[in-house]
């Protein structure tokens, strides 16, 4: 018989009270109230907790704490992602971002789903996985929904909802997030100018 877990990241109705999950999201939130209360100059202790909370990555990843996940383990993160202050990923299921990858702040990743019968979501949950190329930016506030890929090199308007795939090196931006052009070899969008500044 498959573990809580298993069917958890597997993409089927799991039992969020299973006493493991619960340990490994108490894990989780030990390491990110260490992380998200590390002195600011205090890069070795911050550090350290991301090399123990993330699947991969932590080894480079640039966190602006607060930063908030549901494990950590499920999330793979490629060479030099950043995440701007109080970004959010849920992790059920696996979250996999790119090497270069950019976070506005407030930016929230959701894997989980619930059922639509309510009988049934008062007791299991499911999630779909979350997958991000490499060297994105997604602008502060955008909400990017279960079952979601973006393409590398895409960027994602401030305050979007990602609803459905993003394809590769295009603008996009709005609720529901649309494709607006193509990014331009150059880094321009079409002629215009980026819709934000800095790591917004």
């Amino acid at each position: 018989m498959r573990s809580e877990r298993e069917k958890m990241l597997a993409g089927e109705l799991y039992d969020p009270a299973d006493p493991v999950l619960v340990a490994a999201a108490r894990r989780a939130r030990e390491l990110l109230a260490t992380l998200n209360r590390a002195a600011p100059g205090d890069d070795a202790e911050r550090r350290r907790v991301c090399k123990d909370l993330f699947g991969r990555g932590g080894d480079s990843v640039r966190i602006q704490p607060p930063f908030y996940c549901d494990y950590g383990a499920h999330i793979q993160l490629g060479e030099s992602v950043y995440f701007n202050f109080n970004c959010v990923v849920l992790d059920v299921c696996e979250v996999r971002i790119g090497d270069f990858s950019l976070f506005g702040p407030a930016v929230q990743i959701y894997t989980p789903l619930h059922p639509l019968e309510h009988t049934v979501r008062r007791f299991v949950e499911y999630g779909k996985p979350v997958e991000i190329g490499s060297d994105v930016w997604v602008g502060g506030g955008a909400i990017i929904c279960p079952g979601v890929r973006i393409g590398s090199r895409s960027i994602i308007g401030a305050g979007s909802v990602v609803t459905r795939d993003i394809p590769e090196g295009v603008l996009a931006v709005g609720n529901p997030c649309r494709v607006i052009r193509e990014v331009g070899a150059n880094g321009t969008a079409g002629g215009h100018s980026s819709p934000h500044r800095g790591r917004s």
